[in-house]
């Protein structure tokens, strides 16, 4: 009984520290089409491609050529 009491604010504090750690960002094409991000894109490969996480789950790869803007989303 005395772990649940103890483990379970623990629990709670470590999740909320580990939900700030994401900085959710729009990344917008030069078509105009705009993705909402988890967390900011990586950096360019080698290939030339963005690569990123949508909020969806959806794992996303565009040339780089065709990203117009990456931004904090607001």
């Amino acid at each position: 009984m005395k772990i649940n009491v103890i483990g379970l604010p623990l629990v709670i504090v470590a999740m909320l520290g580990l939900a700030g750690c994401s900085t959710p960002s729009v990344v917008t094409l030069q078509n105009g089409t705009q993705y909402l991000t988890k967390d900011m894109p990586k950096t360019k490969t080698k290939d030339g491609f963005y690569e990123f996480e949508d909020i969806a789950g959806k794992r996303i790869k565009v040339r780089a050529d065709e990203v117009g803007t990456i931004r904090k989303a607001d």
